[in-house]
Order: structure tokens, then sequence, then C-alpha cells
């Protein structure tokens, strides 16, 4: 049965995992963005040990390749790769917000996972609960959390919201969307590796793996430095 190694570093806890098909090999977390760069490898190695799997045990490797903290997705993406490249294996990426909805498939119905973008912005799109899985109802974006709000609340049924936007705005969410709002355990906030590697294992099922080389992290905005380099260019 077919292995997948997960890598989520999205958010200021770096996450790692192997799965198969059928079941949850292991699963580590590392509660620090600064040392992401510094833990996520030895991490990766000792979780495989522990497991006593080889790198060459590992059929594919799924990382979160965005949106979030454009260094956590770097680092990320890179170490994926890296991994990818020397055992010869597919990589696959896999949409963080993705990721976060599958978090919350086991609940049913709607779910929205918001990431804070600042400035009351979230990262965002819509899913739905299908067969254990997810279907995406919409496209990823950033938007203001009114916005946000107002699109889901068009849909007039229960919406189970998660990710790290909830605790910014659960006053505005509960003040809008009253009793229809449903607000995921605090645990399925932060993303989670398994979840990455569970939907990697769907991916890889459907061919979706590519070379260690094309992959690139999805940003969905430019990053503030990008947006202050372009004003002093007056674009």
């Amino acid at each position: 049965m077919k292995k997948v190694l997960g890598i989520d570093t999205s958010s200021i806890v770096a996450t790692v995992a192997v799965a198969e098909e059928t079941r949850l090999i292991a699963e580590y977390y590392i509660e620090s963005e600064k040392n992401h760069s510094e833990k996520l490898i030895p991490v990766i190695k000792a979780m495989l040990e522990e497991c006593g799997l080889q790198p060459t045990c590992i059929d594919a490797v799924a990382v979160a390749k965005g949106p979030g903290s454009f260094t956590g997705l770097r680092i990320g993406v890179v170490t994926a790769k890296g991994f990818a490249f020397a055992s010869n294996i597919p990589i696959i990426g896999i949409n963080t917000l993705d990721g976060l909805a599958y978090n919350a498939a086991i609940f049913g119905g709607l779910i929205c996972p918001i990431l804070n973008a600042l400035r009351g912005n979230v990262y965002t799109a819509l899913f739905r609960s299908k067969n254990g899985g997810i279907e995406r109802l919409s496209e990823y974006k950033v938007l203001h959390i009114d916005d946000v709000l107002k699109r889901v609340d068009e849909y007039g049924e229960p919406v189970v919201f998660l990710g790290d936007g909830v605790p910014l705005f659960r006053s505005e969410i509960k003040r809008v969307l009253g009793n229809n709002a449903k607000i995921a355990p605090p645990m399925l906030f932060m993303p989670r590796a398994s979840s990455i590697a569970a939907l990697g294992i769907e991916g890889l099922k459907r061919g979706e793996g590519e070379s260690a080389f094309s992959l690139m992290p999805f940003y969905l905005r430019k990053s503030q430095a990008e947006i202050q380099l372009e004003r002093k260019k007056g674009r």
C-alpha cells in the first residue's frame, strides 16, 4: 500500500505526517514558525525512524503550497521538493484551504476555512462535505470578512468555520449568521499534515503528481515587500 509523506508549514505550526490510504501512521507538530527551517528535516527523519521507515518507503510527498505564511510556505515547499528529488518520487501540491476544510469533513454540510490575511481580510474558499471528503464550491480568494459572511449568508444553511481567522472574527460571524454559524473545535483550527497526506493520496490516485522542479508556492496575493517595491517604481 502506497505511503505518502505530508508536510504543512503554512502557519506557526509545522506539521508532518505519514499516511496510507486506510490509516494514519504518524503525525508530528512543531509550534514555532521561527524554527521551521531548522527543525523540519530532523523531525521528518525522527518520525520515519520512529515508524521503522526508510525514505525509500515513501511513494510520494504531499505539501501545503499555500496560501499562508510566505516564509513558512517556502520552507515547506523547498523541503518537500528536496525530499521528492532525492527519492525520485512525485510531489503533490495541496492548497492550504483544502487541507483545513478536510479537517472538518466529518461534520457534513458547508465548510468555510478562514486564514488571517491581515487588515480585516482572510484567505478563504467555500466547501461542502461529500462522501467523507470535500468538494470546493468557490474560488480561492482574499476577501474582507464582511464580504465572506455576506456570500456565506446567501446559502441560508449551517456553515462550519475553522482556521486562525475564527478567533479574530468570531463575534462578526455569530452576529451575521446567528444559529447558522457553527465553529469547529479549536484543535482543528490549525493545518494538519494528516489532512494534506490524505488529500495527497487522493491526488496520487488521480495521477496528479508532478516533478520536484515544477511545484511552486501558491501565495494568492503579493507580499507586502512586493507591494512596496511596486509603489516605489510608480506602478
